[in-house]
């Protein structure tokens, strides 16, 4: 299936900080040509840029904290109203009342979730890749510092890439935790809705990327 032939779908894509979920949610959506929002990376964003977001998102960020539910619906609830197809969410929903506003807001919408990715990843290798993990302030490319040019610039635009401000492994421990409490009860959710796909991301991106590239193909068109 092509990206022009393919149903606009409707994906959230979850799992645990550092299980590359920035680099295979952008990928899935191009391959199927929707549209897509990492919600960490438009937090970071608004702090750089210093914006009232960015003031209230700070020290939340800084301690390795989600953002409050009601504040994450209302920046959802804007960005949903101007899509006009499908999308892939990296990021969100991050907790059971976040998962339960997105069902209200797309039934009011005569819409529907298609799927719930979970990429499946152990601690031991999330550590390693937080360590190895940086991240692009201008196109917000993520990768790993092997794949930069001149070891400095971003492969996708040039610009100098750089460490993520919250990625030191105290604060990385944290995020975790709050995965664990606030977003595994969340992948349990969609399980029990019947939409979860766990998708075992350890392997080199390419061969994810093209594991979850086949796996939407194989869903026939409406």
């Amino acid at each position: 299936m092509s990206s022009a032939d393919s149903k606009p779908f409707r994906i959230v894509l979850l799992g645990p900080p550092a299980s590359g979920k920035g680099t295979q949610g952008r990928r899935l959506a191009e391959h199927l040509g929707l549209g897509y929002l990492s919600t960490g990376a438009l937090l970071r964003e608004n702090v750089e840029n210093n914006t009232a977001l960015g003031r209230a998102a700070a020290p939340l960020l800084a301690k390795g904290e989600y953002l409050p539910d009601e504040l994450m619906c209302s920046i959802l609830a804007d960005w949903l109203a101007a899509q006009t197809g499908g999308w892939v969410l990296d990021g969100f929903p991050r907790s059971r009342p976040q998962a339960e506003f997105l069902d209200g807001w797309l039934k009011e919408h005569s819409l529907f979730l298609d799927a719930a990715v979970s990429l499946e990843v152990p601690f031991d290798e999330l550590i390693s890749r937080m360590r190895q993990r940086v991240e692009c302030p201008q196109c917000r490319w993520t990768g790993n510092v092997s794949q930069l040019l001149e070891s400095v610039q971003c492969p996708q635009c040039g610009a100098l890439a750089q460490r993520r401000a919250d990625d030191d492994e105290e604060n990385f421990r944290r995020r975790y935790a709050e995965f664990e409490n606030l977003t595994l009860p969340t992948i349990r959710y969609y399980a029990g809705e019947g939409i979860l796909f766990n998708c075992e991301a350890i392997a080199p991106q390419d061969e994810v990327a093209a594991r979850l590239a086949s796996h939407f193909d194989a869903v026939p068109s409406l």
